[in-house]
């Protein structure tokens, strides 16, 4: 369930995200269907992106990269892993962030962050 206060929060937060992205973090925020988290965060990624980059968008693919096709720097990732996080309501640090260069690393670190794998004991 979500408060109404939350609601308005997610509202408030996406405004500048396309309305899709909106509707999927209800979704999740309601259901944890963690299957609209690529629409959650390629909608974030889309609100960051100048506007003659987006077309990129349209059909997104896992090899697309953050900085060469999207021209994301560092500073604007960090505005994304600030919504993201607030959004999905999960913890990033800094130091987690130097590997990812496509939207299928961020796709993969997003889901990994939503359901961590045990460590594997070493013999």
């Amino acid at each position: 369930m979500i408060t109404p206060e939350e609601d308005d929060h997610l509202r408030e937060i996406l405004k500048r995200c396309p309305p899709s992205t909106y509707e999927a973090a209800r979704r999740f925020r309601v259901t944890g269907d963690v299957r609209q988290v690529p629409a959650i965060v390629f909608g974030i990624i889309e609100r960051f992106t100048e506007s003659e980059l987006r077309p990129k968008l349209r059909k997104p693919h896992d090899g697309l990269m953050l900085g060469e096709d999207l021209g994301l720097d560092s500073l604007t990732m960090m505005e994304i892993v600030l919504l993201v996080e607030d959004v999905l309501t999960i913890s990033i640090k800094n130091d987690e962030l130097r590997h990812l260069r496509t939207l299928g690393d961020v796709r993969q670190f997003v889901e990994g962050k939503l359901h961590p794998q045990p460590d594997l004991e070493q013999p």
